[in-house]
């Protein structure tokens, strides 16, 4: 079989029409790295991909360039692919409050390295130092997007109700008891649910969020920012228990819900918050525009795709390369 390589001639094409949509960029590392993302000020949603998910210059690009849109042009909040238990308490440290119910180590899930690493630790200080002159309402916040902390969440919700209604703390325990087996190894809760006659507890979790929500006038008027927290981690129950069910029934549904989740989180931040900006920070795979891609081709969506759809010209895409370039977000890959 012979196999033909593109001419030089459509090679040079192709470098064409991207020249004008990519540059070079200096380290990150670099005190002037960030001023060349200045175009992306403009935007209420950035979001900012990456390839490796764990080497210094991902993660000190995208801190360098948060920093710039947090200090010039009032970015509130950044949403990462992380855990919401996790980052409530990074959140708590950075907006000086009080902490929230805690289980057990942060970050403890593979892959550790994602979020413990000196890059992070560096730029939670950073936003500690910046937020400590404002007003509580005006801090920056940082928070988790992702799906995976099933044990954690459970954990929130009943201290919550401890502490403001004891009687409803209990039949939650009972309610979310449906699970307790399989906290600590959710995929077998998945995996039993498909392949026995064991009951789901999609139901269960479903009521627990109902009555929660049935109480919120009343306790976001007592405090909204421990309800809020309350509500989240009920749907990341909620969320998972689908979620580890639709693993074995395929790829994109299971694909479709986690999205969908991190989406409807950010979408939920951004109305918590007074003159939201957000950055994101998750996974090229999540960030970039499915429907451009093979993933719309088999049916799935993505973060980035749901952001240009309701976001449209606010939002911004940032796509890092392994080669020092970045994408700028032309209009090609808005097709």
């Amino acid at each position: 079989m012979t196999v033909h390589s593109p001419s030089l001639a459509a090679k040079s094409d192709i470098a064409a029409l991207m020249r004008p949509h990519a540059g070079a960029l200096p380290s990150p590392d670099a005190p002037d790295f960030a001023d060349a993302f200045e175009q992306f000020s403009d935007a209420r949603v950035v979001l900012m991909g990456e390839a490796t998910h764990g080497t210094h210059e991902f993660y000190a690009a995208r801190a360098a360039i948060s920093k710039m849109l947090v200090e010039r042009h009032g970015s509130t909040i950044i949403a990462v692919e992380g855990d919401w238990p996790d980052f409530a308490r990074l959140d708590d440290y950075i907006r000086h409050a009080d902490p929230r119910p805690r289980l057990g180590q942060p970050f403890a899930r593979f892959p550790t390295w994602m979020w413990r690493n000196q890059e992070m630790l560096s730029f939670i200080d950073w936003l500690r130092g910046f937020n400590a002159d404002l007003p509580a309402d005006r801090r920056v916040s940082l928070r988790g997007l992702d799906i995976y902390s099933l044990g954690g969440s459970i954990h929130a919700v009943t201290r919550y109700l401890d502490r403001h209604a004891p009687a409803e703390a209990e039949k939650a325990r009972e309610r979310y008891g449906c699970l307790t087996p399989w906290q600590d190894d959710p995929q077998l809760y998945g995996r039993t649910t498909a392949t026995s006659r064991f009951a789901r507890c999609e139901d269960a979790v479903v009521q627990q969020l109902r009555d929660l929500l049935a109480r919120r006038m009343d306790w976001i008027a007592d405090d909204g920012e421990a309800f809020f927290d309350a509500e989240r981690n009920a749907r990341i129950v909620r969320a998972a228990e689908q979620y580890y069910r639709s693993i074995y029934r395929g790829a994109k549904e299971s694909w479709n819900l986690r999205d969908r989740h991190m989406f409807e989180t950010l979408q939920a931040l951004m109305a918590h918050h007074r003159d939201a900006r957000a950055v994101v920070w998750a996974h090229n795979s999540h960030v970039g525009n499915a429907a451009a891609t093979a993933m719309g081709w088999r049916g799935e969506f993505n973060i980035g795709e749901l952001v240009r759809t309701d976001y449209g010209k606010q939002s911004r895409t940032l796509f890092p390369s392994r080669r020092k370039t970045v994408c700028r977000d032309c209009s090609e890959c808005r097709r």
